[in-house]
């Protein structure tokens, strides 16, 4: 039974390098496309007028990113999903926000996070559905 746990706490959301991983990554670029903050093109990513107000509201300020030396935004395929997330600087930025505003916690010795009740509170918000699987055993994320 460790073993499943441990994949479901995975699947539903990770760290990957430095951005979100899993359902809650991928829910978080779903929710950004949805609202047309992040246009996809040929080569990735583009934030949008709106999406550089969005993000400047929720505290990522996108001109301190420009200067990282990497690449801005970018898509990555998550293994689990199957479907697009954020990395890049800004998916290492969002990640970050995240971590600082207390809404994620990283599980001791996995790359497994987990959305803290101010985090379901705050993703809700912030990112619509994000963090909204529902199972009729237990709550995907748990504290």
């Amino acid at each position: 039974m460790k073993g499943l746990r441990q994949a479901r706490e995975l699947s539903d959301a990770r760290i990957c390098y430095d951005h979100l991983a899993g359902r809650l990554g991928v829910e978080t670029a779903d929710f950004s496309t949805a609202h047309e903050y992040i246009v996809l093109s040929d080569g990735g990513a583009e934030i949008t007028p709106a999406g550089t107000r969005f993000l400047d509201e929720f505290g990522i300020h996108l001109s301190s990113l420009n200067s990282t030396g990497r690449e801005f935004c970018r898509l990555c395929l998550d293994w689990t999903e199957r479907r697009p997330r954020i990395a890049g600087a800004l998916g290492a930025a969002l990640t970050k926000r995240c971590f600082d505003l207390g809404w994620i916690e990283q599980i001791k010795h996995s790359s497994a996070v987990i959305v803290t009740p101010p985090g379901r509170r705050g993703f809700l918000e912030t990112f619509g559905s994000a963090c909204s699987r529902k199972t009729k055993t237990a709550p995907t994320f748990r504290r």
